[in-house]
């Protein structure tokens, strides 16, 4: 162990000097060249240039400023993130695992006993806590999937996440959004989100506004990437409002089959906002990279979040049981294009010689190849909360610890599965824990129906000078230790709010 900080350092020099061992090769080898090729010596070259004539002078000088103006109007501009908000659940709308319990039991025409021994079994096992809540609709028995219902939840999370990020950002206000892109994947009224977002806060009438609907859990990281070609043609100081959700309301399943289960367990109600900007002005992030890989090619993967209708005609998302293994699929496409983008030269070049060592040893010897170390990439990761399976899956896959998975297991924990908007959440927690510095890298992933996995990257440019946001009232009591539900205490829960429902029932009480 004593060796062990010199090893660190060791390393930490090889990777300065292989990460920066063509640029000093190249400036060494340039200046040997015009050291020993050029004629002229420096006091010759200033002597010519203060005997030539003043006109000339003034005329090279507007030349090279033309030249550069054009550079920089042909250049992609850099994209910004200005500010984000949440949408905070007040806590009359938690459903804790007795809740869901009985709610179950209440409704025996809909969901069999089988069905609702299976759906708590992967509850507990979800990763979700006691907190994570769901819209008023799903406080009714048998759940209010009106169309009114899933207006008024929309209504809810939606302008409380846009409210949030304008009460952040004092010096922008609605009538300065250019551009407004909302995703929400399932649920999609007329008029759409955007029409709804306009008509709140009377944005300008030549805003442009794109609605995306279908594209699941990753369409909030696709519509930065949206957002990101069109600020980088945009005219300097044009502002981008996002805004991700999904709406449950209305997407509850009321039938039996256990695929199509999964969404009713994992999913809760939330959302998020982001302002974007092509203007360093005000800015907290700077957006570095990003990478979409869809894979829906392979039926396998198509399938794998899939719309329809169960053989009673109850409609529903089934999810497939090889998800997460999907996932990892999607996601090693994903980091074979984002990982030359981002690693160091050092792990590029071991994973090149694993690849090459592969090669000549082939059919000798079996060779594996070298996973690279992203952490030297990033300071913080942010995988979508989709599930504890998925989390897991991405943390073998990648070699995480837990320390790097941590923001991903608490969100998922404290507020569950909230689609697009689960990768804000998980910002929002570093945030409020104070780890967010200055030049600090973030690697966003998200997976999404299709199937498709995005990676986006992130370098903080002025970390949050406050936890005011969606933790702010309860970062304190996390991280959590997930605990193994042990399946006496299962039982024994189950059985006891089962009677209990039962002689609810037997004497006609009435739960709304």
């Amino acid at each position: 162990m004593g060796s062990s900080p010199h090893v660190k350092f060791l390393m930490m020099v090889s990777r300065l000097v292989v990460d920066n061992f063509l640029g000093v090769l190249a400036v060494a080898v340039a200046a040997a060249v015009v050291g020993r090729a050029w004629p002229i010596r420096p006091e010759e070259i200033l002597d010519q240039m203060l005997a030539l004539p003043r006109v000339y002078v003034f005329m090279a000088a507007i030349l090279a400023a033309a030249m550069e103006k054009m550079r920089r109007m042909r250049r992609l501009r850099d994209v910004y993130l200005v500010e984000y908000g949440c949408f905070r659940p007040k806590p009359c709308y938690r459903t804790p695992f007795a809740t869901c319990l009985e709610h179950a039991h209440l409704m025996p025409y809909l969901v069999d006993e089988e069905s609702v021994a299976f759906a708590m079994r992967l509850l507990e096992r979800s990763g979700l806590g006691e907190e994570t809540c769901v819209p008023d609709a799903y406080h009714y028995m048998p759940p209010d999937r009106s169309l009114k219902a899933s207006r008024d939840e929309a209504e809810l999370v939606i302008f409380a996440a846009v409210d949030d990020v304008f009460a952040k950002t004092a010096v922008i206000k609605p009538a300065d959004i250019d551009v407004l892109i909302v995703n929400c994947s399932i649920f999609t009224p007329v008029p759409v989100f955007a029409d709804m977002v306009v008509n709140k806060y009377k944005l300008r009438s030549d805003v442009k506004i794109m609605n995306l609907s279908g594209m699941g859990c990753s369409a909030g990281l696709v519509s930065v990437g949206l957002a990101r070609k069109i600020l980088q043609v945009a005219p300097p100081g044009t502002r981008v409002l996002i805004v991700s959700t999904e709406i449950l309301s209305s997407q509850y399943y009321v039938g039996t089959e256990r695929a199509m289960l999964l969404p009713n367990c994992l999913f809760r109600m939330g959302a998020a906002a982001m302002i974007l900007s092509n203007s360093a002005s005000e800015a907290r992030f700077r957006l570095r990279r990003v990478v979409r890989t869809v894979t829906a090619a392979r039926d396998a993967d198509y399938r794998c979040v899939f719309q329809e209708e169960d053989d009673k005609g109850n409609t529903g998302i089934r999810l497939s049981k090889d998800l997460a293994t999907t996932a990892g699929y999607a996601l090693k496409n994903n980091i074979a294009a984002f990982g030359p983008l981002v690693l160091p030269a050092t792990e590029q070049l071991l994973v090149a010689l694993s690849l090459l060592k592969r090669r000549l040893l082939r059919g000798r010897a079996k060779v594996r190849l070298y996973r690279p170390d992203f952490r030297t990439a990033f300071e913080h990761i942010c995988i979508h909360a989709g599930g504890r399976g998925v989390i897991d899956e991405v943390q073998d896959g990648l070699g995480l610890s837990d320390d790097d998975v941590e923001a991903s297991r608490m969100t998922l924990h404290r507020f569950g599965n909230t689609s697009s908007s689960s990768v804000l959440y998980e910002l929002a927690y570093l945030e409020a824990k104070g780890r967010m510095k200055k030049d600090d890298r973030v690697w966003m992933i998200s997976f999404g129906a299709g199937f498709d996995c995005n990676s986006v990257s992130w370098e903080c440019v002025k970390p949050a000078g406050d936890a005011d946001g969606p933790w702010a009232e309860c970062v304190a009591r996390y991280p959590v230790q997930l605990p193994e539900i042990d399946k006496d205490i299962r039982i024994t829960l189950a059985s006891t709010v089962k009677v209990w429902s039962n002689e609810c029932r037997r004497r006609q009480y009435t739960f709304v």
